[in-house]
């Protein structure tokens, strides 16, 4: 007994001394590790510092004692947008911008391609000009502007017009989305912060909870709220007025708003998809802003395959920017061979519009097809075929909606015997 006792380092008297020796070995153990994954791993390199990825690459995972492993390799990973005077690759000692540098001048970028009034507001001219002059008459009042529902699809500028009536109302604009606002008080925090002539903007506003939705109605239509204080007997009610302000509810799918959200919005403005004539003057507007030379041939090019949408002109824009390189101007050839290389047709469908379509014309005979049986084919769920392909499909005459499922016209059976099979 006493033998065992003496070889069990957690028995009896050497128990102390044994469990200080054997936290001492963890711990060297765990230094020894540390070491040795600081020589094998490097510190992970900024993208954007070309410069940098053959030594990281080739000579530190090469030869873990290369002499080009300094001691900035083991600085804390997570850390890329804090000054290393030792590094002389940094952001900060070379004079290049960090990662979260360039976010910030990504989204500069964004608002200066934003029309700062309606006067630089490009297509929709018809609401625009009912728009304003609904405000005018407001401003005039000295009231704030009724409520204003925008729907239509994606990307077509619902969010710049909200900016842009703010502006126009001289009030603070405060934005928000549907699904951010979870319960009543996320809603009631938002509202008591409003001032006078204030917007209230909520994006995606068809996918408010119920609760939160009838929370708006009081809101709404007699500019006050009531919140419940407390629980059980002791609960009770507080009343709350609320400034005149204005809400602005943005959606793609209006048909999903009830009914008694839908009658307390004075003004419903419906967008449309923009035609080719309104998307190149835009082009243009956007090219000047980001110091791009584009002919307007290009810009008619670019137009007429970004799928009447300003977002998708816009994002197409950059991109054919990056494969123009340096030339003085980007031409209409330019523009033809980036948007080939990024899967766009002439018709302003990509990859996935093409897919949907032959998959409909091969698989289906052209259609009928049901929307399940369509998005199990495209390997894609019900709501990105229903929102996100078959909008612009349906409006350029591609497809058609009937009682037994979706089906090709004659335009889209021509329209696909010219494009490239994509299965």
């Amino acid at each position: 007994m006493n033998d065992n006792a003496a070889g069990d380092p957690f028995n009896g008297d050497t128990m102390p001394q044994s469990c200080q020796d054997y936290g001492q070995a963890l711990l060297s153990q765990k230094e020894q590790a540390d070491q040795d994954a600081q020589r094998l791993i490097p510190h992970p390199t900024p993208l954007w510092d070309q410069s940098m990825i053959w030594d990281h690459d080739e000579s530190c995972l090469s030869d873990p004692q290369s002499p080009s492993q300094s001691p900035r390799h083991h600085r804390n990973p997570m850390l890329l947008d804090q000054p290393d005077p030792s590094n002389p690759h940094h952001a900060h000692a070379s004079g290049q911008e960090s990662f979260p540098e360039l976010l910030r001048a990504d989204e500069t970028l964004d608002r200066a391609l934003r029309p700062l009034t309606f006067d630089d507001f490009v297509g929709q001219e018809d609401l625009v000009r009912n728009l304003r002059i609904f405000i005018q008459a407001a401003c005039v009042r000295g009231e704030s502007l009724d409520h204003v529902l925008l729907h239509g699809p994606p990307g077509l500028g619902k969010t710049t017009l909200a900016h842009l009536t703010a502006t126009a109302m001289k009030g603070t604009l405060r934005t928000t989305s549907g699904p951010v606002l979870t319960k009543p008080g996320d809603l009631a925090a938002l509202l008591t912060q409003l001032q006078n002539h204030d917007v209230l903007f909520i994006d995606e506003i068809h996918r408010l909870p119920v609760a939160v939705e009838e929370l708006l109605y009081s809101a709404m239509e007699d500019y006050r709220i009531d919140i419940l204080l407390g629980q059980g007997p002791h609960a009770r009610s507080l009343q709350l007025t609320l400034p005149p302000f204005t809400l602005i509810g943005a959606t793609t799918r209006s048909g999903l708003l009830s009914a008694p959200l839908r009658d307390r919005f004075g003004i419903a403005l419906a967008l449309e998809f923009y035609n080719p004539s309104a998307l190149s003057d835009l082009i243009m507007r956007a090219a000047q802003s980001l110091g791009c030379a584009l002919t307007p041939a290009a810009a008619r090019c670019l137009a007429q395959r970004s799928r009447g949408t300003p977002r998708i002109a816009l994002r197409l824009l950059r991109r054919v920017r990056d494969f123009g390189g340096n030339r003085e101007a980007i031409n209409d050839a330019v523009v033809d061979r980036a948007l080939n290389q990024l899967g766009v047709n002439d018709y302003g469908l990509d990859r996935l519009d093409q897919k949907y379509l032959d998959v409909l014309d091969r698989f289906f005979g052209g259609g009928p097809a049901g929307l399940d049986t369509l998005a199990a084919a495209l390997s894609e769920t019900r709501d990105t075929v229903e929102d996100v392909i078959e909008p612009y499909l349906l409006q350029s005459g591609f497809i058609q909606r009937t009682p037994r499922g979706r089906k090709l016209t004659e335009y889209g059976q021509k329209a696909l015997g010219t494009m490239p099979q994509v299965l």
